[in-house]
This record gives C-alpha cells, sequence and structure tokens, in this order.
C-alpha cells in the first residue's frame, strides 16, 4: 500500500465525492447496485499485483499441465453435469488474494481461492473509472495489469467472449439474471458486446442447436454462449434445464463449464502437496484426507498448528472447513469441531477441505479504522490467446468474511478497486 496516496485521499474526500461516485456508477450500469459500494479504493504498487498476477498465472498453468490433477479434478464432476466439447483451457480465470504477515514480519499476498470462472470483467471496468472520475484521481496510476488501457481492455474482452463469433449469435446466460446481484454487470456486458442477456432456463433446443427468443420474439440460433450460470445454484433451486447439457450440442462456450470445477477449491490440496513452507498456497488437504489418511501430519509438515483430537469438542481454529463448489463464501465454517468433521458422512467428505486459516492484516487506513483488503485478479485467456492478466478487483472488510454480503452496516467496506502505481 502507498501511504502518501492514502493520506491524501483521507484528506481531501467529502460525503458530496461520494454520493458523486454513486451517482456515476448508477449511471453507466443504468440501474441500482443491490450490493455496498467502499467509499475510496485502494492504491497499490505495481510489483505487488504483478506479484499477484504471476502467482495465479503460474498455478493455473501447472495444474492444466499436470495430467493426474486433470483427470482426478474431470471425475470430481457431477455426472449430469459433464459438459461436452471442453476447451483446451478455460477462457476466464480468477485468483483471490490475502495479505498476511509471514515469519519475518514481511506483507506478503496468500492464496484465498483460485477459480476458472467468469467475474464482473463490464462492472470492474465501469466501478474503477467512477472512483477516478469522482475523486479526480491522478491520471498517470493505472486501473488495468500488463499495460494495458480502457480501449486494448475491451478489445480483449470482447475477443475472448464473442470468439469468431456474430454478437446476435452470442448470448450471457443466467439463472433469473434479471433477479441476480451481479446484474449490473450484465447490463453493463451486454450493451458493450452487443449480445443479449437470457435466462438459461429460457433457452429452446431445435435439432443440435440451442436458441434463445430476441426482444421481437423471433427465435435466434446460438453460436456462442457466456456462461454466468453457477451449478450450485442450478442444484440449490432444483432447476431442470430445458437441455441435456451433457449432450454434444452444436455451440462454443466462452467458459466451459468444465472448469468451474476443474480449477476451483478441488484444486488447493493438490498445490499444496507441491507447496513449500513459503508457498503463496495456505496448506489443505481434503476432509476425508484429515480424518481417515496422512492430512493432519501433512499440515503440520506445512507449519500448521493442529494438535491431536482429544474428543468431539475439539476445535481446530487455525482451520476453515470449505465444501469444494460452493461460491460467494458460502458453508465455510470457522473454527470447526471434530465431532463436526466426524457427523459428515463417509461418501461426502471428499467434497469438502480443511483450509489454514490466514489472518489478514488490516492495511487499508480509513477513517473508520484499520481496514482489511482482498485483491481479485481477473484473466482472460481468448480461444488462440494466451492467459493474460487484465484487471484487479478489490473487497474491503473489517469482519471474518470479505465478501460485500459480509460486511454490512458498515462504512469504508464493501466492493472497491486498485489503482497501479508504476
Amino acid at each position: 500500500m502507498i501511504p502518501e496516496l492514502r493520506a491524501r485521499f483521507n484528506r481531501e474526500f467529502s460525503p458530496d465525492r461520494y454520493n458523486r461516485f454513486l451517482d456515476l456508477v448508477y449511471d453507466r450500469c443504468r440501474m441500482k447496485v443491490e450490493f455496498r459500494l467502499a467509499e475510496t479504493p485502494i492504491f497499490v504498487n505495481k510489483k505487488l499485483l504483478d506479484e499477484m498476477a504471476a502467482a495465479g498465472t503460474d498455478l493455473a498453468k501447472g495444474l492444466i499441465a499436470d495430467a493426474k490433477y486433470m483427470e482426478a479434478a474431470r471425475q470430481a464432476i457431477p455426472k449430469e453435469y459433464r459438459v461436452a466439447g471442453e476447451t483446451a483451457h478455460p477462457n476466464f480465470l480468477t485468483a483471490d488474494f490475502a495479505l498476511v504477515r509471514n515469519g519475518a514480519g514481511a506483507l506478503v499476498p496468500r492464496l484465498v481461492e483460485i477459480q476458472a470462472f467468469p467475474s464482473v470483467y463490464g462492472y470492474q471496468a465501469v466501478l474503477s473509472c467512477a472512483y477516478r472520475e469522482a475523486y479526480g484521481l491522478d491520471p498517470s496510476l493505472s486501473r488495468f495489469l500488463c499495460g494495458m488501457d480502457e480501449a486494448s481492455y475491451w478489445k480483449l474482452l470482447t475477443k475472448t467472449v464473442l470468439g469468431k463469433c456474430d454478437p446476435d449469435n452470442v448470448v450471457l446466460t443466467e439463472v433469473d439474471p434479471l433477479h441476480q446481484k451481479t446484474r449490473p454487470d450484465f447490463e453493463v456486458t451486454g450493451r458493450k458486446l452487443g449480445i443479449a442477456v437470457v435466462d438459461i432456463t429460457m433457452l429452446e433446443a431445435v435439432g443440435d442447436r440451442l436458441h434463445y427468443r430476441n426482444a421481437m420474439g423471433k427465435l435466434v440460433p446460438i453460436d456462442r454462449i457466456y456462461n454466468r450460470a453457477i451449478v450450485d445454484e442450478l442444484i440449490a433451486r432444483k432447476i431442470r434445464l430445458p437441455f441435456d447439457l451433457t449432450r454434444p450440442w452444436n455451440v462454443e462456450w466462452a467458459g466451459h463449464p468444465n472448469w468451474y470445477f476443474q480449477i476451483s477449491k478441488f484444486s488447493i490440496p493438490w498445490l499444496t502437496r507441491k507447496a513449500g513452507p513459503d508457498s503463496v498456497v495456505p496448506p489443505a488437504v481434503f476432509l476425508d484426507e484429515f480424518l481417515e489418511g496422512n492430512g493432519r501430519a501433512r499440515l503440520r509438515s506445512l507449519g500448521v498448528e493442529v494438535g491431536d483430537a482429544a474428543g468431539p469438542g475439539t476445535t481446530y481454529s487455525n482451520l476453515l472447513l470449505k465444501p469444494l463448489f460452493s461460491f460467494a463464501g458460502k458453508g465455510i465454517q470457522f473454527d470447526p469441531a471434530h465431532g463436526e468433521l466426524e457427523s459428515t458422512p463417509v461418501e461426502q467428505r471428499r467434497d469438502y477441505l480443511l483450509q489454514q486459516r490466514m489472518n489478514f492484516v488490516p492495511n487499508v487506513d480509513t477513517p473508520c479504522g484499520m481496514t482489511q483488503a482482498e485483491i481479485r485478479i481477473l484473466y482472460l485467456w481468448p480461444d488462440d490467446g494466451i492467459l493474460t492478466p487484465v484487471l484487479p478487483l478489490v473487497r474491503l472488510g473489517r469482519g471474518k468474511m470479505m465478501g460485500v454480503d459480509h460486511n454490512r452496516n458498515q462504512e469504508w467496506v464493501g466492493a472497491s478497486a486498485a489503482f497501479i502505481q508504476p
């Protein structure tokens, strides 16, 4: 973090500027944002963000190159969600990082999660632009990574989403998109790229093609799907799609659904097996390994203080219990008790992991006190291109969880952006 820029922002802040910022976001999304927007962006040294971006790139490429891992990841996909036509690589990737103190007291990034699924690419670009304009931030501070600017960013996002298809035949699909909190991103993306936003439950199959109905009710064939529908939401809502996902449809996927499973929390125990004590990857093991195998010993070997279980009431304050395939922090349990772990049915234990709990360092000075930042690196990977880190996304919080849903009724927390000093 950059103290002089932080101090200047706090000194020049006013509620009027914050309201101007909110008005700009509203105008450019053309709708209200249903989650809290932080009063401030953060100001970060380029070297730190480059380190995070490189770590995410290396981890993702290492996983894809590991044939044994990839086979195990494919087997972890529920059979009814194993989609045909898997692409050679994911088109989208996100890597979330915490800032923690290492053994020497230095501030270092640690991976929170890595996920091959789209994030709010359109909305985040609008958000960071609104911060700059509302607060009159120094134009030399960059919003993008890899030397990108506004034009080159949108060009690469357009290429990644559309491929070589006509926008009229590309759709952004989601479950009930009009009532999702991420709708502002759908609206920005749809307008900017010229594609329709469609409820995935409204797609229509004719022969080997999928179709949607445009604004005039005409049935339009789909050549490419920018998929934003999350499998755990389909399962939780007990949604039956009007087409068989596993059938080899004549359609391209921008963000093939299989990658949601294949680069996810499922990967972290595998990454742990290759990690050293100072790895960017916090140690993690599958729950069945912890209870029935060598998982406890593996955590100890990597410096995690995990004592022998004394009984059902023994709690593990250094660990988090996480379901593998959930989104936005759903189902994460702090201080899991041994009895609760053992109560998980044996056949379901492979669907959870135990991960070292990281202590976020509050390092953003605000009028409400020191605040924690979680930084997400957004990547794009076009069909015929390279994996490229493009934009940082930030969450500010002062609670156990960093998601915007977990920091309500507070100020100077919520969704935010990063400005990069060369």
